[in-house]
């Protein structure tokens, strides 16, 4: 970029430019508005949901189902303990299997998801080599990718290094089922590294930090390589493995309908390459509404350990709750972060997991009263969100809630809280396509209903 560039740039931050583009964005904002009754007139499915919550059926699949009610006589909705089931097996029982065994999960779950069925011990075995042998990149990729190119969001350096890894593809763009499942191994196994590896260039140019890069250990599963990565002396116990493998599994796979999945079916859907569906899915999960929030959830209850005198006063934290949700408090969005679901009403399956193994975890790093804070914030926010919103169906807490806490007490970076929901989706999202593909559905097209008024071209000379 040329000096002239340069202070063309600061003029528009600046000078009369900054202005016009307000005025503009102004305009822009007053042009997009549409009257909120409109929506009820044409009978619009917001966020593709019916106003008791309940989400539009726009797809079939076999890959993840999740369940928060049943119904009546009448057919009406009757809410109940959240369920997940990933190809038709229950998440508690999933998770208890493995452990039961002692065996790390992640990599069993990745073959259940993709392939339809529980892999037998041999076949376990091999996929797990085939994922480690793939974990490495092409020469050079680390250097020109990564470390050249560092950014202070770990989300998009993993985006722009999975389409960087789109030119290193011979056969980047053939969409047929077993090269499109090669590709989606590649990316199982590249993502740990992606994330790792930028968050370690992150630390070197914009923290002043030291840069440590690890080589992935093929013995080592995906949860013990990345505390491998990450640490600099790459220590770790088996307990820590243990619980971010369990947070792995649980952040797997959450049906066809979750914004990142959906958003997988949707681009998939247009016939283009796997990069750039994944790309998208990225992008998706990025946000505060969906995987962001985990982040957003620690720092939430950071500022309510901050503004709460006493953790053991429910009169005190439900103030507090309550000038959140009235824009008063935090970040000023209303939105109490990591409670809530758009299924889920009485419970999230994987927060019910999480919370206990984050309780005992929370024991044994002397976190236990603010484990004690979180889980009054999980029983009384509920309450106060029925206070102060109209509500259609219940809240809950959802698994970001006690995620980004087990995070924190396994040491790992803000920063990776929601690379390591890619690190885990990646699967699912590699089923989902696998499914959009092997279906050769149309293109997804919803309808959008034009509300604007009708107008006519007026000559320059008479604007």
């Amino acid at each position: 970029m040329g000096k002239g560039q340069l202070s063309s740039l600061s003029v528009i931050k600046t000078g009369p430019r900054a202005r016009i583009l307000q005025q503009w964005g102004n305009t822009a904002v007053e042009n997009s508005i549409i009257d909120s009754s409109l929506y009820t007139k044409y009978d619009v499915k917001r966020g593709l949901r019916e106003i008791s919550g309940k989400g539009v059926l726009a797809g079939l699949t076999k890959i993840g189902e999740i369940s928060a009610y049943t119904t009546d006589d009448k057919g009406q909705p009757i809410p109940q303990p959240g369920e997940l089931i990933y190809r038709g097996i229950d998440i508690n029982h999933l998770v208890e299997g493995f452990s039961s065994e002692g065996r790390l999960g992640f990599e069993e779950t990745s073959f259940l998801l993709l392939f339809g069925r529980l892999p037998k011990k041999e076949e376990l075995e091999l996929f797990s080599h085939l994922l480690a042998s793939k974990r490495r990149f092409p020469p050079g990729f680390v250097q020109s990718a990564i470390l050249d190119m560092p950014g202070q969001d770990m989300m998009n350096a993993m985006s722009r290094g999975v389409l960087a890894l789109y030119t290193y593809d011979k056969n980047a763009d053939d969409t047929a089922i077993p090269n499109v499942l090669k590709q989606s191994l590649n990316l199982i196994a590249a993502f740990p590294l992606l994330a790792v590896y930028a968050y370690q260039a992150y630390l070197r140019r914009y923290k002043n930090g030291s840069m440590v890069i690890h080589r992935p250990q093929k013995r080592l599963s995906t949860a013990e390589n990345i505390l491998h990565m990450l640490r600099p002396d790459s220590s770790y116990t088996r307990t820590e493995a243990r619980l971010l493998d369990l947070a792995l599994v649980l952040h797997a796979e959450h049906g066809g309908g979750n914004n990142s999945s959906f958003t997988t079916h949707v681009v998939s859907s247009s016939g283009t390459d796997t990069y750039s569906a994944i790309v998208a899915a990225l992008a998706s999960l990025k946000g505060p509404k969906h995987g962001g929030a985990n982040v957003k959830s620690v720092d939430m209850l950071d500022n309510i350990k901050e503004n709460v005198r006493d953790w053991k006063d429910d009169n005190e934290i439900e103030r507090h709750l309550e000038r959140i949700l009235r824009k008063e408090a935090f970040d000023r969005s209303g939105l109490i972060y990591g409670v809530g679901h758009a299924v889920y009403s009485v419970s999230d399956p994987r927060a019910e997991i999480l919370r206990i193994h984050a309780r005992d975890l929370a024991k044994e790093k002397g976190l236990a009263e603010e484990f004690q804070l979180f889980t009054r914030v999980e029983e009384l926010a509920p309450k106060v969100i029925g206070r102060v919103r109209k509500m259609y169906k219940g809240v809950c807490a959802n698994v970001d809630f006690y995620s980004g806490f087990i995070y924190k007490m396994l040491g790992i970076p803000e920063e990776l809280n929601t690379p390591l929901f890619a690190i885990a989706r990646i699967v699912g999202w590699s089923a989902h396509r696998i499914e959009e593909l092997a279906n050769g559905g149309k293109i997804i097209r919803p309808a959008y209903r034009s509300v604007s008024d009708r107008g006519v071209y007026v000559p320059m000379e008479e604007r």
